[in-house]
């Protein structure tokens, strides 16, 4: 979750609602029999109230299957009151899911809602309307839409295997987001990773905690906190979780070289210290955690051959220190063979940064899965 914003993409922050519907589209990783909602309102100032909440299987664009449309209640009521800086769950609803199946979730917001707390990179279109359209399942009146999520915060499955804790969290930035890759085609790593479990017949959460832009060791005002003061919130919190897999630190190196840039310079040692900082978080709460090289990046809007300088020593730090448990070497496997600070032309999105939909099944492909 990060706080209400004006950054890479239009979206409804700053604006927030009022006597509107808002519908979003989520996919799960893996099955069971029931699921239940997570709502933050972590960064609004004021409490923030929900008139009511459908869920339903997804159909076409902002549709839902017809006759699949519940009511999501909390603490047994349709409403529900989340204080500023709070987050809920929903009660659980009891319906079969299957793994990597899409859920539709439909909040009426009544009253105004101040600026929203959301997630602005989903690579997913979000739909709004006017009035009540909980029970709406034509999904036509939603013509306004946003490539954003707002106050969904996870989605937790449940009746799988009893006492199951082998959740994979990913953590990181716009590489871990997926920002590039196809909207509303599921093409993020983490899904890739998702549907690598899926088709071995063995199906895993994998959980998506990048922010696009984020650093790990500074928080900026469009991205929120630093990946070392979230951690804690966004990782140590979930539930059923055994490993998280952390690629980050290539904003720390670049954001600071764009000219009249307020981000401060960033060192090698202060970027190894926050890694650091990381893999203590992590093993102080029982987690595995694997560091992964930061990928190649020649030619993007903020590359420089300083910052080069720098990738090179953190990656080959974790490569080499030993601090994390594994590691997943992404600068190698993605490197352009005729120029190792470059990304093979394929797996370029045409940033020189951010990872087209094949470079993304190839990050994920280059992960040992039983390793994690």
């Amino acid at each position: 979750m990060q706080p209400p914003s004006l950054t890479l993409f239009p979206n409804w922050s700053r604006e927030g609602f009022k006597q509107q519907s808002l519908r979003q589209v989520v996919r799960v990783s893996i099955g069971g029999t029931a699921a239940r909602f997570k709502l933050s309102n972590r960064y609004g100032s004021t409490p923030l109230r929900v008139a009511g909440a459908t869920v339903g299987r997804t159909a076409k664009g902002a549709a839902v299957r017809k006759g699949t449309s519940r009511a999501l209640t909390f603490g047994e009521e349709k409403a529900v009151t989340i204080l500023a800086g709070a987050d809920v769950f929903s009660d659980a609803l009891r319906m079969r899911v299957k793994p990597l199946e899409s859920l539709t979730l439909t909040l009426y917001l009544a009253e105004p809602t101040g600026p929203a707390t959301y997630h602005m990179s989903a690579s997913a279109t979000s739909y709004r309307a006017a009035g009540d359209l909980r029970s709406d399942e034509s999904g036509e009146a939603f013509t306004d839409t946003s490539v954003s999520w707002y106050y969904v915060a996870g989605v937790e499955v449940r009746g799988g295997p009893v006492g199951r804790r082998d959740g994979v969290v990913t953590f990181g930035d716009s590489i871990t987001d997926g920002l590039a890759s196809t909207v509303d085609a599921d093409n993020r790593y983490p899904d890739e990773l998702a549907e690598r479990y899926a088709r071995e017949g063995r199906p895993r959460s994998v959980l998506n905690h990048g922010i696009s832009g984020n650093m790990i060791t500074f928080g900026t005002v469009g991205t929120g906190e630093s990946g070392v003061d979230r951690f804690k919130k966004d990782v140590l919190t979930e539930a059923g979780v055994s490993t998280v897999v952390v690629l980050e630190g290539v904003n720390d190196v670049g954001l600071s070289e764009i000219p009249g840039s307020q981000v401060p310079d960033v060192s090698v040692e202060q970027l190894v210290a926050a890694h650091r900082d990381i893999v203590r978080q992590a093993r102080a709460k029982g987690l595995k955690v694997v560091g992964a090289t930061l990928t190649p990046f020649r030619g993007a809007m903020y590359f420089s051959e300083r910052g080069e300088v720098k990738r090179d020593a953190l990656n080959e730090w974790i490569r080499t220190s030993g601090a994390y448990d594994r590691v997943v070497d992404l600068d190698r496997a993605l490197a352009d063979p005729a120029d190792p600070d470059r990304l093979v032309p394929a797996y370029d999105s045409g940033d020189h940064l951010h990872l087209s939909d094949a470079g993304y099944r190839a990050l994920a492909e280059a992960i040992d899965i039983d390793s994690l």
